[in-house]
């Protein structure tokens, strides 16, 4: 190939490799404000799993632990994780572990406008 083609056609090669279409990706359950909100201690597994969905992470070796894990990327620099730990004694939600504080308030107030989240 002739040195005066091959500059024209690397130059094409690096802008097209800039166009490549990235998927977001969105792994876990993604869990509500409201809905985590809504979560209580007393609650039943039948009830934490009406809300919240089955648990991301399977039980494993501890059935008295549930486990949600929400992630999404969108390769544009917006990244957000959030983890949520349900443990049960005698069938009944004994705690609730969060990476971010639980807002109580927004459990009564289900007309509460949305928090800003992918996309937005």
């Amino acid at each position: 190939m002739k040195p005066l083609l091959r500059l024209p056609l690397l130059a094409l090669i690096v802008l097209a490799a800039g166009c490549l279409y990235r998927m977001p990706v969105q792994q876990g359950n993604m869990l509500d404000d409201n809905q985590v909100a809504q979560l209580e201690t007393g609650m039943t597994r039948s009830q934490v799993l009406y809300l919240l969905g089955t648990p991301m992470v399977p039980p494993g070796f501890n059935n008295d632990r549930w486990d949600y894990y929400h992630y999404f990327n969108n390769y544009r620099g917006y990244r957000e994780t959030r983890r949520l730990t349900v443990w049960f004694k005698d069938d009944k939600v004994d705690r609730i572990e969060s990476d971010q504080p639980i807002d109580k308030e927004k459990a009564g107030n289900a007309d509460a406008e949305p928090a800003a989240g992918p996309g937005s």
